[in-house]
């Protein structure tokens, strides 16, 4: 029990290390010292503008983008007792993306201009995230074979891809607000944030939190077989959907403001049963903080490592998060003969 707040700390700093790194790297390097100052309020004011307008936004909301992620994708594992489920995986992530720009492609005109306010792409991200959570749960539903994990990964993919191939055809067809940042947006990227992007996806978490307390002993008996986590007093299928439904809320929140960065929900969790386990105090909250930092460098490496250019942070998770995709199927494939 004592190594768990050790653990936990040691994630603390690491995350507060690289907000700190990551706010001082750029086209001008400011030293750790200088953005502690800045934070701090007693900075030079060319400092305090560089980290408060420019560059703590972006760090600070991959960082929530990833926590939300993270969590996310360690729920959808815990409700369907399947480790290779997340919301890249599952097609919401992809559905997220292509309910954003489905509302950009209906609300712009032939000038590109949108008609509407952009307040409501996070709404969009949400109808679009549920809309292919459902489908997957539909078709699995349908499925002789449902009982099969694998079923449901491949409808997820398979659905994915559709949404991919939508996104692509409306991004050429038709005239869509802002097309060639939609564009980078889709691949993830978190170069525009502004302070009101970050407070929707912290405002969602903060939501989140009462909820996942007042649910964890249903996150803790839904791991069992069916049979045996009823004999608990578990409802398992209302708090299945319950779940599932804060999963997605989740992703369409963080998809809304960085696009669509895969792989986080399957990466996290895995990462905190290594480092902490699944069943120890803390595990939730040590996926959340893994899956900010993930998102946190890889939108660092983005940026800096082909400096000027700007490569879109969801290619660097994506470089991480499919080997361990092939190598989860691999050992399933190997375990089962």
């Amino acid at each position: 029990m004592r190594t768990v707040p050790l653990r936990i700390t040691i994630l603390i700093l690491i995350l507060a290390g690289g907000l700190v790194i990551a706010t001082g790297l750029g086209s001008s390097f400011i030293g750790p010292s200088r953005v502690a100052a800045a934070l701090l309020g007693h900075g030079s004011r060319t400092d305090e503008i560089i980290v408060w307008t420019l560059r703590l936004p972006r760090v600070a909301l991959a960082t929530l983008a990833g926590m939300a992620l993270g969590l996310s994708g360690a729920i959808l594992q815990r409700a369907l007792r399947n480790p290779m489920a997340a919301p890249s995986i599952l097609g919401i992530t992809d559905g997220a993306a292509l309910g954003v720009v489905t509302f950009l492609w209906l609300f712009s005109d032939q000038a590109n201009v949108l008609t509407v306010s952009i307040h409501w792409q996070p709404l969009a991200a949400v109808i679009g995230a549920f809309a292919f959570a459902l489908l997957v749960g539909l078709l699995t539903m349908a499925d002789r074979g449902r009982s099969d994990p694998i079923r449901l990964i491949l409808y997820g993919i398979a659905l994915a891809a559709l949404a991919k191939a939508c996104v692509t055809l409306m991004m050429i067809v038709g005239p869509v607000y802002r097309a060639s940042q939609a564009l980078q947006w889709i691949t993830g990227s978190v170069g525009a944030a502004h302070w009101m992007d970050v407070g929707v996806v912290a405002a969602g978490l903060a939501l989140s939190v009462p909820l996942l307390v007042f649910m964890r002993l249903p996150l803790r008996q839904i791991v069992l077989d069916q049979q045996t986590a009823m004999t608990t007093g578990l409802q398992v299928s209302g708090n299945r959907i319950g779940l599932l439904v804060l999963s997605v809320v989740l992703t369409a929140l963080a998809i809304a403001q960085v696009g669509a960065i895969g792989f986080v929900g399957l990466i996290a969790p895995h990462a905190a049963r290594l480092f902490n386990g699944q069943f120890r105090p803390g595990y939730l909250f040590s996926t959340a903080l893994i899956g900010g930092i993930l998102v946190l460098a890889a939108d660092t490496l983005a940026r800096t490592i082909a400096s000027p250019l700007e490569l879109p942070a969801g290619a660097v998770t994506a470089l991480i998060g499919a080997p361990l995709f092939l190598s989860l199927i691999l050992r399933r494939q190997v375990r089962n003969g």
